[in-house]
């Protein structure tokens, strides 16, 4: 199917019936009709479950999640690129949750879903085994070396191989796109536009520099807590990868500690000796950690901007935007480029 033939696709044409037709169409099997919605910040995320497969059939077996991922967002080799990465862990023993394969080949599927004014819109979407767990909360040193030893693996797995498809984690190649998007989209309220701009610009190209000969590899890119799930018997397992990147280390490294680095230099320093049991950790990448906040800042902005016409944002967010909205949230970018010109002036964070 050529997408390109269809509009892209609104999340307001995905019906409960469109998702199971999809995945029915794709596995050429059919679903019981159970489907559920599970919250997803980007994407819509859903379980269902097949068929029975006869007599005395495990139902958790026939378990299965379906990922559609917003139209525009990326292209099909990005995606491509996320489940190659997601395939080169599961290969090496790193727990992940790895795109099924489609019995036409491949991990990625397509579909077209009529809209309500009768045109074609599409979507892409992957199939996952159902993993469930609970949240991972370190509480002691060991369980933040756990953490910092399956970074690394994923890591050293990550450099084996290189993505082009997907985002660059620099300021240059990241942020800046974002700060111009939403500023030529008139986004930004009109009496903090200024300010905004100069805010942004100035921290940006006043970290560039320190990113220079830092080694860039494939990461998580969005490697929170809630990433994290820790199942029974069987360890610590990483979920979601579509905001993968290509980026230094430490971009995935920092977003498990619970407060800035400066004031949680032990668990960093386990999550680092934990981290270099498998690779390497240069680190020059800790003066990175408080620049990749601000940066993370303006990402989530502008993301959040391209989500304004969802139904469900508007319901959630109907201040977004407004002149009380940008003024809280200048003061929050105010806040971090502050702490980013200390962080410069002490020369870093050492763990």
């Amino acid at each position: 199917m050529d997408a390109g033939a269809a509009r892209l696709g609104s999340f307001t044409a995905l019906s409960p019936e469109a998702v199971s037709l999809s995945v029915e169409a794709v596995l050429g099997a059919g679903t019981d009709g159970t489907i559920v919605s599970y919250p997803s910040y980007i994407n819509r995320v859903y379980g269902l479950r097949l068929d029975s497969g006869g007599e005395g059939d495990d139902p958790r077996s026939r378990e299965l999640i379906a990922k559609f991922y917003r139209p525009g967002r990326w292209s099909r080799p990005a995606l491509l690129e996320e489940h190659r990465f997601l395939l080169d862990c599961a290969a090496a023993e790193i727990p992940v949750a790895a795109p099924l394969g489609l019995p036409s080949g491949g991990t990625l599927g397509e579909t077209l879903v009529e809209a309500e004014d009768g045109s074609e819109a599409a979507f892409s979407f992957a199939l996952f085994p159902k993993k469930a767990g609970r949240n991972f909360d370190a509480e002691g040193d060991e369980d933040w070396l756990r953490l910092g030893s399956l970074l690394g693996r994923c890591h050293r797995v990550g450099r084996s191989r290189k993505a082009v498809h997907r985002s660059v984690c620099t300021p240059g190649s990241l942020s800046l796109p974002f700060v111009d998007e939403l500023l030529d989209g008139g986004l930004v309220h009109p009496s903090q536009r200024e300010e905004f701009s100069a805010l942004c610009r100035s921290t940006l190209n006043r970290v560039a520099p320190l990113f220079e000969g830092v080694e860039l590899g494939r990461i998580h890119g969005d490697c929170h807590r809630g990433n994290i799930l820790d199942r029974r018997d069987e360890g610590l397992l990483v979920i979601d990868f579509d905001d993968m990147l290509v980026g230094p280390a430490v971009q995935d490294l920092w977003l498990l500690l619970p407060d800035h680095a400066d004031s949680c230099r032990r668990e960093l320093g386990l999550i680092v000796e934990g981290y270099e049991m498998f690779m390497e950790f240069d680190r020059r990448e800790l003066a990175l950690i408080e620049p990749l906040r601000f940066m993370r800042m303006v990402y989530f902005l502008a993301w959040r901007a391209r989500q304004r016409e969802d139904l469900w944002f508007r319901e959630s967010f109907p201040d977004w935007g407004d002149e009380d909205f940008w003024v809280l949230e200048i003061g929050d970018l105010r806040d971090q480029a502050e702490l980013v010109l200390a962080s410069l002036a002490s020369g870093g964070i050492s763990d």
